[in-house]
Order: structure tokens, then sequence, then C-alpha cells
């Protein structure tokens, strides 16, 4: 249960075509992140998946049953929005029964199901308050037990950590994974955070303006960029290019190199450089560098470097992990 097919599916508003024809297959059981930028469709797929918009063209498979026509609430999916929308009131048991009382069914099954939702969210010791009592991140956890009792062939969820602060976003995030691993139900995640999509997705979907760029798991996509635009969004800081000589050498329009692929010396190097910025985190030191010919470049060196603005050195790459790329933008081979 919960497998999801798009067959040649496409959305216009008026003239302006939003999802171009596109296809797609989600396996029962995957967590699959559809990422790219703000306007890329992303949520406009989500929300033809869920029956919130019409399609213009194409068919939506569940389960392999033509849903294309079907109204949201009878596609047996779950919606989790950004915004919480729970009632504010009502207790956290009744926003969590609240989908089952309207389906009519008995009191004793909507209380075995809430507290069974209750308890795989650490919810229990929460269901008298009401939302204005909890955090935001109880809040969502809310909102989310409120689809779990439905027990939906699917769960999609559109940016649901928005509008958390950072420590919440992380641990939300651990969450809705171990949810995932808990219940074993397909789940379709929208983000616009790269590094969600890479810690929580069995398979990522990258898009840009309504076309999908490349589909595959967070270290195919990272080892293996189909294009610029995947290999500029996936992996975080993101990939440094060059261009000019540098890419001639490789044969090349564009080479590509991450910043932990780089390495940085005072002594020698391949490229000589001076350090701009230099941000320690303890953990790691991100040092902005200017090359000798104007162009910059990103290193991340692990631990705590003695390097401040100004200073000059000297960068070198691993070869074998140069990325190169033609006038198309695509991957070369």
């Amino acid at each position: 249960m919960g497998s999801i097919k798009l067959e040649n599916v496409t959305k216009s508003f008026g003239d302006v075509a939003v999802i171009p024809p596109l296809n797609l297959e989600i396996n029962e059981g995957e967590f699959v992140v559809f990422v790219g930028p703000s306007g890329c469709g992303k949520s406009t797929l989500l929300r033809l998946i869920a029956g919130l918009e019409d399609v213009s063209s194409g068919n939506i498979y569940i389960d392999g049953a033509d849903a294309t026509g079907i109204r949201p609430a009878r596609r047996g999916l779950a919606m989790v929005f950004q915004s919480y929308a729970l009632y504010p009131h009502m207790s956290v048991r009744n926003n969590i029964a609240f989908p089952l009382k309207m389906a009519g069914m008995a009191a004793a099954e909507i209380d075995r199901k809430v507290m069974g939702a209750a308890e795989v969210l650490n919810l229990t010791d929460y269901l008298k308050r009401r939302p204005g009592q909890l955090s935001g991140g109880q809040r969502q956890r809310v909102a989310i037990g409120r689809a779990i009792v439905r027990e939906p062939k699917a769960f999609l969820f559109d940016e649901p950590l928005s509008n958390l602060d950072a420590a919440l976003r992380v641990n939300m995030r651990l969450e809705i994974s171990e949810l995932h691993q808990k219940l074993k139900t397909t789940m379709v995640y929208v983000t616009h955070d790269q590094i969600e999509a890479m810690t929580m997705a069995d398979k990522i979907v990258v898009l840009r303006k309504g076309v999908i760029e490349q589909v595959g798991t967070p270290l195919e996509l990272y080892r293996n960029p189909a294009n610029l635009f995947v290999a500029s969004f996936i992996g975080s800081p993101k990939m440094n290019f060059l261009k000019g000589k540098e890419a001639a050498r490789h044969d090349a329009h564009t080479i590509g190199i991450r910043p932990e692929h780089l390495s940085i010396s005072r002594q020698e190097g391949l490229w000589k450089g001076t350090v701009g910025v230099a941000e320690h985190l303890g953990s790691d030191t991100f040092l902005y560098v200017t090359l000798a010919d104007g162009s910059q470049v990103t290193v991340r060196a692990a631990g705590e470097v003695e390097l401040s603005h100004g200073d000059s050195v000297y960068i070198s790459a691993e070869t074998d992990r140069i990325y190169r790329f033609g006038p198309d933008g695509l991957a070369l081979k």
C-alpha cells in the first residue's frame, strides 16, 4: 500500500505552464523528498498528488488505481502543512481525534488510535493541553498525530519545519525520520532545504521550473550530479565552479570541486590565493579564498585552522573528485 505514479502529468495556470509533462514513480514505503528553489513547482506537485489541485492533463495512480478524478478525501492520503492548522479551543486529544469523529468512528476505536499515535509521538503527557500551551515542535507533532490516526496510504508533508527555529528543525527532522522507520508508510516531503533532503530521504527528486532534473538517493546525487544545477544545489557548502584555463586543462567547459575535496597549505599547492572570510566553527573551518585569477573558492577544513583574513595560501584538489561539465551544463563522463 502506498505506491504513487505520475504519468505525463501537467499543470497550467492560464497560459503559464507550471508543470510541463512529468513522469515519476514513488514506491511503497519510500521516503521521497521533492527539493528545489522557491517557485520550482514542488508544492504544486504535492498538491496535485493530494488532489488539492486538478491536473491539466495526465494521470495520477495510487496503488495502481487511477486517482486523477477522485476528490482528496477519498485518495487515502494524509497531508501535513507548514501551518499546523490546529483548533485552538480543542485539547491535543480532540485535535488528533477530530478526523476520526468526523468519519463517525466508534469512541473506543478513536481512543485506541489516539493513544497509539500519542505514544509514537511522545504526546501522551500533553493530551489534555491546548495548542497554545505547546511549543512549535509539539504542535507539529500534534498535526502529524492527526494524520497518523487516519492510517493513510501515504503521508504528504509540505515544508512542515519552516516555522520552527534551527534547533527544533533538527529535532523534528530526526523525529520524522524515526517515525518513517516505525510506520514503514510512504512519505512524500517537500522542502527547499537540501540538508533536510540529504538527511531524510530514501530518494530525492530535484526540481527546477517544474522539470525533474535528477532522481536518486542522496549519495547518488552527491557523487554523480547530472548537471550543473544539481551539482550546485546538492551539498553544503555548495560546490565550487571554475572556468577558463583550469577547466580547459580537464577538457571541460566548467569544472566543479566540493569544498571538502580541497586542501589548504601555507607552503605549496596547485593554486595560490588569499584568504578572505574565515569562519571558525570548531569542528570545521570554512575559508573563502580568492585565487590569483580572481576566482573565488570555498574550502572546508576539518577542525581549527589558524588562518585569517589576508593570509596567503595554496589550494590543492583531490584529482579524482573533480567534476567536469560541458557548455550545455551536463556532466561529462
